[in-house]
């Protein structure tokens, strides 16, 4: 609670006041002020001790002043006392609410209007504390969703929207990673390829099988050391040497001459020498000769000319030259089917392959050869022509291991030429520029910004997640807390017979965040108050509810307000003009509920420029509870001081009935005064007494005509005696009025008649 002001300096009227530091305030404390004596600088000062909030203080600093605003209030909380300074409190008075202007302006209506601020304010204040928790949580959950929507806008911006192709960021970042990714795009733009080339794809030819025919080492060797075994030891010693004596070819030479003597000998003809026409029946070599010469010895002969002649046609002619096209061919359809899908290398060098095949296959010749010359003489191929055959059976190796891969490859170019035929150009260019997503998407440069987005968006998913349920908890508040409302507001309203009540109060969610709708209904007409701009000619609130009535709402708001706030015992409540524009039968009810209100409260201020209203309230409050201060002139501006109520508590009529009383007993220094309140004494009298037949605006002389003219009738108002006596003290009364008697002021006044006029008057009051 607020123990006293202690000092305010500098700020609105009030240069330098601490007069008030040791008047203490009391649970229901009473201020005073005229207006524009600082009453609304006060407020603000209170209010700025709640909320912490310099403004209301600051933008009331004391014009043309050297130094800022400087003040010091006693409340509970301390020591230290609360301490404006250096435009910051040290601590505040948290559990202080108020009713002012600000609170209407803020909650209620500025004005005649009521805006969508108003509305969200009292969705707050309806609520109350339970409820602004519960909503100020939520909306909490809502500005960090708003944060983490900023933060994902930054952390999308740094991520190149070039790499993300026609892929949201929320689908760019999600992309998984691939181990594969590169041979996947090289697949799928291998694909595209062949999609958009398809005619050509279909009609181009797979790899050829490549030809580098064998040269069979062993059959080859099997010939050139094969002999015959059955040739008998004479004919294998003796032929050779005589063979040997003819000289070079001379096996050949004798071979094909006997095989004319072997088919004269078929045809049953003498032999004879086919040189020398002698016959050969005694010759003593010729039947060495026919052993020699024999069908063995042709069929090696036939074997040798075979072999010689296969190497010829498999290794011979164009063959080298043909090989080398086919190489050239394949390199051509390697470049070709490497685009759309994996080829072997066709790297070869056929110079090298033709010349090794060359010397490998006249080496093999010439071993023939030699062995075609003398089929019964062993031949062993030399190291070299060894060496060159080994040479191009390594080749022969390679050519057989690139066939196989090209046959892999053809396995692969036919299923890319159905692929081809089937693709779908567009969706294999969106396959392309996904794969490349991914790729660009698990970068080590974009990789850490898209796990931080994602890591963002989870957090806001989270977040959202948090929000629902804040969002439910507030809901179901909401189902209690705003019927209840409604009904303490028109209980209120009620009570201050406001004329008018409140329907459909209700909370509403509102992109600027949750709100307050409501009807009110007049003449059992509802109008909405439910925002935007109401139409021309219409009933809206600026126009069926007059100023007394938007501030009767604004205290039936404030009143129920504090109806729902649990913690309503430890608030200090201020309270400043809560009589603006009311009629006296409000002012009465407002009187009633403040005191209702100090009983439940921890302190209530109120401030008010209305004397009478502020006296009602003190009348009827305990000594003991109640404290009054009164803001005052103090040469150039304003100071606060006790203020003794009892003296302002006293009406006109009390004044006149002291100062009559006072002269009787002790005189009084102006006669004249005392001889003028005669008459008003009367009127008072007769104005309570006699209200039907004494109305305001009715005359002393008019009333007494009325008494005289009923006496003894059944209307009769006063008796004889009591009509005579009025007709003598109003004329006496009327010499000192200024309607009755022109000179009043210059009426010459006798004390002992006087006095005795004033002894009837007083005498006939109290009847």
């Amino acid at each position: 609670m607020i123990i006293s002001i202690s000092l305010l300096r500098n700020i609105g009227q009030f240069d330098s006041a601490s007069g008030s530091s040791n008047i203490p305030l009391a649970r229901f404390t009473l201020v005073y002020a005229e207006n524009g004596r600082g009453k609304t600088t006060l407020a603000a000062v209170l209010r700025s001790l709640a909320t912490g909030d310099p403004i209301p203080i600051s933008e009331r600093r004391r014009l043309a002043a050297q130094h800022p605003p400087h003040i010091v209030l006693d409340c509970s909380g301390g020591p230290p006392a609360a301490i404006f300074q250096n435009n910051t409190w040290n601590r505040t008075l948290s559990n202080m609410v108020m009713f002012d202007d600000v609170f209407v302006d803020q909650n209620v209506c500025s004005g005649l209007d009521v805006v969508a601020e108003h509305r969200q304010n009292l969705h707050g204040l309806i609520l109350g504390a339970q409820g602004v928790s519960l909503n100020q949580n939520l909306q909490q959950l809502v500005a960090r969703i708003e944060a983490h929507n900023a933060a994902l806008r930054t952390k999308e911006g740094v991520i190149p929207r070039s790499e993300q192709g026609t892929l949201s960021i929320d689908e760019f970042c999600a992309l998984p990673a691939r181990a594969d990714i590169d041979e996947a795009i090289q697949a799928a733009e291998r694909n595209l390829a062949a999609a958009n080339e398809q005619d050509l794809v279909h009609a181009t030819p797979t790899f050829d099988i490549l030809n580098l025919p064998q040269l069979n080492l062993a059959e080859i060797e099997s010939i050139l050391q094969q002999d015959l075994l059955t040739l008998d030891s004479v004919a294998a010693t003796s032929v050779p040497t005589h063979l040997a004596t003819l000289g070079e070819g001379a096996e050949s030479w004798v071979a094909e001459g006997m095989a004319q003597v072997l088919r004269a000998q078929t045809a049953h003809q003498p032999a004879s020498c086919p040189f020398c026409v002698q016959s050969l029946a005694g010759s003593p070599i010729i039947n060495h000769y026919r052993s020699y010469f024999s069908d063995a010895y042709a069929e090696l002969k036939n074997s040798i000319s075979t072999i010689i002649s296969a190497i010829d046609l498999n290794h011979g002619g164009d063959l080298p030259a043909a090989f080398e096209r086919a190489i050239r061919v394949a390199v051509e359809r390697k470049q070709f089917w490497s685009r759309f899908c994996d080829t072997p290398q066709v790297v070869l060098d056929t110079a090298a392959i033709t010349r090794d095949w060359r010397m490998a296959r006249d080496a093999v010749r010439s071993a023939l050869n030699t062995k075609n010359a003398t089929p019964l003489e062993p031949v062993s191929l030399s190291t070299d022509a060894q060496a060159a055959i080994a040479t191009y059976e390594a080749h022969r190796q390679s050519i057989t291991i690139l066939n196989n891969q090209l046959q892999e490859a053809n396995t692969a170019i036919a299923v890319t030429k159905e692929q081809a035929i089937s693709g779908n150009p567009a969706a294999l260019v969106s396959d392309v520029n996904r794969l490349r997503a991914v790729k660009a998407r698990h970068t080590p440069e974009l990789s850490p910004l898209c796990n931080d987005y994602l890591a963002e968006k989870a957090s806001k998913a989270t977040t959202e997640q948090q929000r629902d349920q804040a969002k439910a908890a507030l809901a179901q508040y909401r189902i209690t807390a705003f019927p209840g409302y409604q009904t303490a507001i028109n209980l209120y309203l009620e009570r201050f017979n406001a004329g008018f009540r409140l329907d459909h109060v209700a909370a509403v969610d509102s992109r600027s965040g949750p709100t307050c709708t409501y009807n009110v209904v007049i003449n059992n007409t509802p109008v909405p108050v439910a925002g935007g701009t109401p139409q021309p000619g219409e009933p809206s609130f600026r126009s069926i509810l007059s100023a007394g009535d938007r501030n009767t709402l604004a205290l039936a708001f404030f009143f129920a307000s504090l109806d729902q706030d649990p913690g309503l015992e430890n608030k200090v409540v201020v309270i400043d003009d809560p009589i603006s524009s009311l009629d006296d039968h409000r002012t009465l009810t407002t009187v009633q509920e403040l005191r209702r209100l100090s009983q439940r409260v921890s302190q209530i201020v109120v401030l008010s420029h209305n004397k009478s209203f502020l006296c009602r309230i003190w009348e009827t409050t305990a000594p003991t509870l109640r404290a009054a201060l009164e803001v005052v002139r103090d040469t150039a501006g304003s100071t606060i001081r006790s203020w003794a109520v009892d003296q302002d508590s006293i009406t006109e009529n009390d004044r006149r009935h002291t100062m009559l009383r006072t002269y009787l007993i002790n005189g009084h220094s102006n006669n004249r005064e005392v001889a003028c309140a005669i008459r008003p004494l009367l009127e008072a009298f007769f104005r309570v007494a006699y209200p039907e037949h004494f109305p305001p605006g009715t005359l002393l002389g008019h009333f007494r005509g009325i008494c005289e003219q009923r006496l003894g009738t059944a209307q009769q108002i006063l008796n004889n005696l009591d009509t005579q006596e009025i007709r003598d003290l109003v004329e006496y009364a009327n010499r000192f009025h200024h309607d009755t008697n022109p000179a009043w002021e210059t009426e010459r006044i006798n004390d002992g008649e006087l006095r005795g006029f004033v002894e009837r008057a007083m005498r006939f009051a109290r009847r």
